[in-house]
């Protein structure tokens, strides 16, 4: 009974075995292609950089303008290393469960309790460390989002001022423009009244006085 007990023990271990190589070998594919991923993602977002880089050049302030993409591009970035530690970690972690079942199978069935007892330990780490870095990473996606929706409405009132400031000096221009056209009107006619005025003048002034005759 024990034989045959020990012989089930070893059929299922063998079973458990293929199973979890087959699954490392995809796992691994998947982190290859995860890879890639974000390599492309960083070489995506590199480009988009330099191309902010180069419109921030074009503005007024240009200091202030590659601070904020240089804010954004470490933020990017540092997101893309924490998803490639994360899957470093797990490839340590599928490399250490590929020596967990190289032992068990040479240990003893309390060995093998304390091996899974790890991996299971192991597990849980990773994946409270992935949901906390994930958590990271929205709460970095909302403040960024907050951020940008606070910059645009900044921009969209520096816009309306500007705009306000602009009809204003127009308003005024024009204020100016019509109050020396209405001088000039009143200088012109106060000319013209003097002019007609001495025109007047001249018209009733009385005849000069005769020569007496010779006597």
């Amino acid at each position: 009974m024990k034989k045959l007990f020990i012989a089930l023990f070893f059929a299922t271990l063998s079973m458990f075995v293929g199973a979890q190589t087959a699954n490392g070998a995809l796992a691994t594919h998947d982190m290859d292609a995860e890879r890639a991923r974000i390599s492309a993602d960083r070489a995506r977002l590199e480009t988009g950089f330099l191309v902010e880089d180069a419109a921030c050049y074009k503005k007024f302030a240009v200091n202030s303008c590659l601070d904020r993409v240089n804010t954004r591009r470490r933020e990017a970035m540092a997101d893309l290393r924490r998803q490639e530690i994360l899957l470093n970690d797990e490839e340590r972690r599928i490399r250490g469960e590929a020596q967990f079942r190289k032992l068990e199978e040479k240990s003893s069935p309390e060995k093998q309790q304390d091996a899974a007892a790890s991996r299971a330990k192991a597990q849980d780490d990773y994946q409270s460390r992935q949901a906390r870095e994930k958590q990271k990473s929205n709460d970095q996606a909302t403040a960024r989002a907050s951020e940008k929706t606070a910059s645009q409405a900044s921009a969209g009132r520096l816009r309306d001022n500007q705009q306000k400031a602009r009809v204003r000096a127009d308003k005024q221009a024009e204020a100016a423009n019509a109050a020396e056209k209405f001088n000039a009107r009143q200088k012109e006619a106060q000319e013209r009244r003097a002019q007609h005025e001495r025109d007047r003048l001249k018209a009733v002034k009385p005849p000069a006085k005769s020569l007496p005759l010779p006597e």
